[in-house]
Parts: C-alpha cells; sequence; structure tokens
C-alpha cells in the first residue's frame, strides 16, 4: 500500500464509523431506563432484553443495546467511539481538560465531562442516568459497589497491554460483538499492508524504533513490548532496540536526561505526557546527547500526540498510528 493510500483508508474507516454513529443518534439521546440500579439488575434498553457479561467482578447484567453509556477511560471512550457508540459521559486525563485530541469533533461533541481518570464524580455519573457504565479494577476498584448502584458496571481487570481482549469485553457489553469483529478484521488486514510498505516481514523486523515519552514530575521512559504502544508496533512487524528488554515486566525502561541516548534507535517517536517545557522534553532535545542520536541525525526522529500514542489504546487510535508509521518510515 502507498503513501497515499493510508490518507484514503482512515478517511474509509471514519466514513464506515460515522455510519455507525449516525444510524445510533437517536438512540443516544434518548432517555435510559428510570430504573438501572446495578450490576445485576441493568433493566435493558427500550425493548426490555438483556445479556450477561462474565467480567472481572463477576458476571453483569446488562441491556442488549445500551443508550446511556458512561465510561471512565480512554480505552472504553475509544472502543465506544470505534463501535459507533457516542457516551453521555466520560472522564477525561488530568493533563487535559478535553477528551482524546485524535478523534473527530463531532464525535466527542456533547459528552459531559464526569471528573477525571480514577477519581469520577459518581454525582455526575448518577444525573445522567446511565444504563451502562464501562471502566477496569485497576482504575475504579473501590468505587466498583456505588458505580454497581447507580448502573450495570463492567470492567476490565487492566489497562494497556490486554487492550484487543478489554476491547472485545466492551463490545459484549454494548451488544456490538459483530461490529468488532469487523473492526479487528480491518486492523489485522492494515497492520499486514503497512508491514509489506515498510519492504516485508524481513525489513520491517530489522528496523528498530524506540518509542519515548517524556514524563512531567518523572524520569523518561522507553516503552517496551507489554504495553499498548508495543503491541501496535509488533502488529507492524517492526522491531525494537534491545534495550526494551531491560523494560520491568516488560513496561517500560526509565531513563534520566543524562541517558536518553540509550533511546537510540532507527527511527525514535517521541512525546510529552503533560507540559513538554515541565516534562523535561524541550531542555533534553536542546542537549548534545539528543542531537548526537543517529536517529536524529538521520532526520527520523518524530514527535507524535501523546493522545494518540500512550493514551487512547484502541483500534481507532491504532488505525491512526499504523498511517503515522508508513507515512514516516516507509520511504
Amino acid at each position: 500500500m502507498t503513501s497515499a493510500a493510508a490518507p484514503r483508508r482512515r478517511r474509509a474507516a471514519l466514513a464506515t464509523s460515522a455510519a455507525l454513529v449516525g444510524s445510533l443518534a437517536l438512540a443516544a439521546c434518548g432517555s435510559g431506563s428510570d430504573s438501572a440500579s446495578g450490576s445485576g439488575a441493568g433493566k435493558g434498553s427500550a425493548d426490555g432484553g438483556t445479556h450477561v457479561v462474565k467480567t472481572v467482578m463477576g458476571d453483569v447484567k446488562v441491556p442488549n443495546e445500551p443508550k446511556r453509556v458512561v465510561v471512565l477511560d480512554t480505552a472504553e471512550l475509544d472502543s465506544a467511539i470505534t463501535l459507533g457508540v457516542k457516551p453521555v459521559g466520560a472522564t477525561h486525563a488530568g493533563v487535559a481538560d478535553g477528551f482524546l485530541s485524535y478523534l473527530p469533533e463531532d464525535r466527542i461533541q456533547g459528552i459531559e465531562k464526569v471528573g477525571n481518570i480514577a477519581a469520577p464524580s459518581l454525582e455526575k455519573i448518577a444525573a445522567l442516568k446511565p444504563d451502562l457504565i464501562l471502566s477496569s479494577k485497576i482504575r475504579d476498584a473501590d468505587r466498583y459497589d456505588e458505580l454497581s448502584k447507580i448502573a450495570p458496571t463492567v470492567f476490565a481487570e487492566g489497562v494497556g497491554y490486554p487492550w484487543k481482549e478489554n476491547f472485545l469485553l466492551h463490545a459484549e457489553a454494548l451488544g456490538k460483538q459483530e461490529e468488532a469483529k469487523k473492526v479487528v478484521a480491518e486492523y489485522e488486514k492494515h497492520a499486514a499492508e503497512v508491514t509489506e510498505a515498510l519492504g516485508g516481514k524481513e525489513k520491517a523486523a530489522q528496523t528498530t524504533v524506540s518509542a519515548t515519552r517524556f514524563v512531567e514530575g518523572g524520569d523518561i521512559r522507553l516503552y517496551g513490548r507489554k504495553n499498548y504502544i508495543g503491541t501496535v508496533l509488533e502488529d507492524a512487524g517492526l522491531g525494537r532496540p534491545a534495550v526494551v528488554d531491560k523494560a520491568e515486566d516488560g513496561f517500560a525502561y526509565e531513563v534520566s536526561p543524562e541517558q536518553i541516548d540509550k533511546a537510540d534507535a532507527d527511527a525514535v517517536f517521541y512525546t510529552s505526557f503533560g507540559d513538554s517545557s515541565k516534562s523535561g522534553e524541550s531542555k533534553t532535545l536542546d542537549g548534545s546527547l539528543w542531537k548526537n542520536m543517529k536517529a536524529v541525525k538521520a532526520g527520523r526522529a518524530f514527535h507524535v500526540n501523546d493522545d494518540l500514542w500512550f493514551m487512547g489504546i484502541g483500534y481507532t487510535a491504532a488505525d491512526q498510528i499504523l498511517d503515522e508509521l508508513e507515512a514516516k518510515l516507509a520511504k
């Protein structure tokens, strides 16, 4: 697939998702069940139908076609939008006032903010009268009982690395299993096409890529293999620098600005969580260690959107990352 084909694919994917959103627009604006009262008791949508979802917190009875969904993390927001469902409420990351910036404005316009990730307002959630709440045990375990009294609540166990399994759980809860199968199939096809555009499996595997994140108030993270971005890079068939194998539990290997050269690879994709002037990014990029890295000298160090590469954690984000990888590396 040529570089020109990547934007076409993205526009086609957005058009498909837009059609799903349009078909659900009236339902999404409707009122939910007045008596949605708990994970085991969800009454269901207008037709009264329910189905049981097996979760880390036990079996949860949810509406077959939930119409007022609240999501409490970025992965859940990406999943819902990918599947054509506009939530009525969502949390956002503490470093930003809005929702995921890579999502089209019309997909997120009108969603009510219900607080920060891992610190949602139960009062705001309840006021929206949801008929389904999506989150994870790692984020909201302490609030599960209270959330369950508001509406049927479906938790994944963790975040990040198991994002593909979590997407299928979200799809099951939303009653969108068939749509989810299509999303997964299209993504796998896209990833294979990007691998070919990068020269095929062997050449792609020989191209090492570093995913580097400057963190305000912390060290610099060199992301390993067992996280969201690590799986997307693997799906594209790309290689990784040896340093990532030092990552604790496969997640990330942390370095100081004085060790930034450890991030070097054939290509470096970098960003900041938080203000780049406060994360140390700006100062580090002005230093000689950064400027002498082979990726930087070769013009293959690329600043990327933190929301997209590290926060979104879903298929809509992953498709856009694949497009970026092809556009930057297939030369």
